[in-house]
């Protein structure tokens, strides 16, 4: 008798997804310091040895849920308008209202401790903000415009300003999202 129809693969898809709604679910209402695997598993339905099988750490699942769009579902293009210091202020508001929504800090503060666990966290919340392709592809614009000189650092430009969103998500009292473009406008001015 042969397996080829049996619903194992239906089965583990099944699975798979009800891991990942069930974690992302849980991140946005427990946040990550109370995310446990053992929760996960049981909002999902699944042993905890299924999760273990995909996922060797509550951070890679937390990043395979951001890398899919399930944390931070907007889409944080970088517009071009032939403009960069507009452009790049118009994608920092975008990101910069993840903080102003409701629960937006507590998410972007529960993504950095997921960090510390996993680094793999941080690679995908900066891809999820749009930092590397987006940003990254903006600036390398605007070099070719002459609007940045031709040896800035386009990679470290974007993590610079990845940090200060961090940072100032990370300030709990007098919050200044502002303080962020006017990172950007002092780096972008010439």
């Amino acid at each position: 008798m042969t397996n080829e129809h049996r619903s194992g693969p239906v089965r583990s898809t099944a699975a798979r997804e009800a891991i990942l709604d069930a974690t992302s679910r849980l991140f946005h209402n427990q946040g990550y310091d109370r995310l446990t695997i053992e929760g996960i598993a049981k909002e999902a339905g699944v042993g905890k040895q299924t999760i273990y099988r995909w996922w060797p750490s509550r951070g890679a699942l937390i990043g395979e849920c951001l890398a899919e769009g399930r944390l931070v579902p907007v889409d944080f293009e970088v517009p071009d308008t032939g403009e960069l210091l507009s452009d790049v202020e118009s994608w920092l508001r975008s990101v910069l209202s993840i903080l102003d929504a409701p629960e937006g800090g507590v998410l972007l503060r529960s993504l950095v401790a997921a960090a510390t666990e996993d680094a793999g966290v941080g690679q995908h919340l900066g891809q999820s903000l749009g930092v590397e392709e987006h940003l990254g592809s903006r600036l390398r614009a605007g070099i070719r415009a002459g609007q940045l000189p031709e040896t800035a650092p386009v990679q470290e430009i974007g993590r610079a300003i990845l940090g200060a969103i961090i940072v100032e998500a990370l300030g709990r009292e007098a919050r200044d999202p502002e303080s962020v473009v006017r990172l950007a406008r002092f780096l972008f001015s010439r």
